[in-house]
């Protein structure tokens, strides 16, 4: 069996003005793809793997449509050199937009479509925050997404689409995908599965996959911060028997309507102030406060300084802000040196919505960019905090983010990330874990944001309209 590998994989925010270019990108080529960490998996299986191109960018700003159609070429002409092929597995986010294109990803997969013809099977993994459409689910064979938000099962579901095609090439058997949308969607820090309700409707996939005549379930949540058409939540199932595809893709999409008014924060929120001020006086720490609105993470820019500001007006000390995007700040401390104190306009470098803020900074440490990191860093003192910055978006979500830094978030009474939900690294240490509802273009408080692109009354932006389960098959369906 020839396998080919490839794909794309960001999620975007139309409310970001910042766009992405190739340079965001860690792109895979040729066997470099299939050398990769996150697709060893693929040696498990009794296939060849040909690999052609996968980029990668955390998320943010629409896809420059140049740096979109640079990369959507080198793939097809890659791909076209692995032809024939006797299978396609294509690793997607779904979330991701590009300037002044539709559903990017229904433009990619229908590309490859085109390509490798109408008996090759396609199989596709995407993260359970994408959106997807009739014109994506019509041009594959097999789907499944994520299953845990935070996101831990990524493997998992990888292999579960790779076995899904390679079952299919050794059978002869054509799954078919049938999918049913939903007209609600929220943010992932309010449909978490490690909370309720989304705990018990996501603990419901693996009894659905036992069905027979059920290869895959999947329930997505959508992506909330991209004001387009395709956003919305979905119940996609991949099988061979009509019959029980439309059943369970009802069963679940009315299953997950039906819990919508129970879906709440897993945390603590409050405003950035409020947040604040309980941070300082909590007995235990480190209190890790997340300032959610700008999470690089969801795609938000990185670069306000408005939690920064706040901990500064309550006299906050022992702080880590880790951190805000910077080059210019970040630049002129690798200039000056450590032990130098600098006067430096901090934040809003790359979106002007927000104020920057004058401070007087000590310099601490720098960090060059590296393998491990592409931002170059610097850690500044100003009062009682130590402020990173960057001059790249990138998260700090891991503990090594801060030891390669010289920090210890353990010993810091207040660590500040700009997060939503947390990661499975700084959840354990919380104590306790809040979370700031700050203005951003991921605000968590999705109503405050303009959603001029529906095309149909849609939760939480509408509350009056009533919602019964139409299941839609693929085009390929051959029941």
């Amino acid at each position: 069996m020839r396998i080919a590998v490839g794909g794309i994989h960001t999620e975007c925010s139309t409310f970001n003005p910042v766009l992405s270019h190739e340079e965001d990108f860690r792109v895979l080529r040729g066997p470099a793809l299939t050398a990769a960490a996150n697709f060893a998996f693929l040696r498990d299986y009794p296939a060849t793997f040909l690999p052609t191109l996968h980029a990668r960018a955390i998320p943010g700003g629409p896809v420059a449509r140049a740096s979109y159609e640079a990369f959507k070429q080198e793939f097809l002409s890659r791909l076209q050199a692995q032809l024939p092929i006797d299978g396609l597995y294509l690793a997607m986010h779904g979330a991701m937009y590009v300037e002044g294109m539709e559903d990017a990803e229904g433009d990619w997969i229908t590309a490859a479509r085109r390509l490798v013809g109408a008996d090759c099977p396609i199989s596709v993994s995407y993260d359970l925050h994408g959106n997807v459409t009739q014109r994506i689910i019509d041009a594959i064979d097999m789907f499944s997404t994520y299953r845990t938000a935070p996101h831990i099962d990524v493997e998992e579901t990888m292999r579960r689409a790779v076995s899904m095609l390679v079952k299919s090439l050794q059978s002869g058997v054509r799954p078919a995908v049938a999918w049913a949308p939903i007209p609600l969607v929220l943010p992932g820090e309010r449909t978490s599965t490690e909370d309720q309700p989304a705990k018990s409707l996501y603990a419901r996939l693996p009894e659905f996959d036992t069905i027979p005549g059920i290869w895959d379930s999947s329930l997505m949540v959508g992506y909330v911060w991209a004001d387009e058409p395709r956003a919305t939540a979905a119940a996609i199932f991949t099988g061979t028997d009509a019959e029980q595809l439309f059943s369970c893709a009802s069963q679940l999409a009315e299953a997950y309507w039906q819990a919508r008014e129970a879906f709440v924060f897993g945390c603590e929120t409050g405003t950035v102030a409020a947040c604040v001020s309980k941070a300082i006086a909590s007995a235990s720490h480190p209190v890790v406060l997340a300032d959610s609105g700008d999470n690089p993470t969801g795609g938000g820019v990185g670069d306000r300084a408005d939690v920064l500001a706040e901990l500064l007006r309550q006299h906050a000390d022992g702080v880590i802000v880790a951190g805000i995007t910077d080059a210019a700040a970040t630049a002129a401390a690798h200039q000056a040196g450590t032990g130098v104190t600098l006067s430096l306009s901090i934040g809003a470098t790359l979106d002007p919505s927000s104020q920057p803020l004058p401070l007087e900074c000590e310099v601490v440490t720098l960090l060059e960019a590296s393998a491990e990191s592409t931002a170059r860093q610097a850690v500044l003192r100003c009062a009682g905090i130590l402020l990173v910055v960057a001059d790249r978006r990138r998260p700090y979500h891991y503990l090594a983010d801060f030891y390669q830094l010289g920090l210890d978030p353990l010993q810091a009474k207040i660590v500040v990330v700009k997060s939503g939900y947390l990661s499975p690294e700084l959840a354990p240490i919380a104590r306790p874990n809040l979370m700031a509802l700050s203005e951003g273009v991921v605000d968590q408080d999705v109503e405050r944001l303009p959603r001029l692109r529906k095309t149909q009354p849609t939760f939480p932006f509408d509350r009056t309209f009533s919602f019964t389960p139409a299941v839609r098959f693929s085009a390929r369906a051959r029941f």
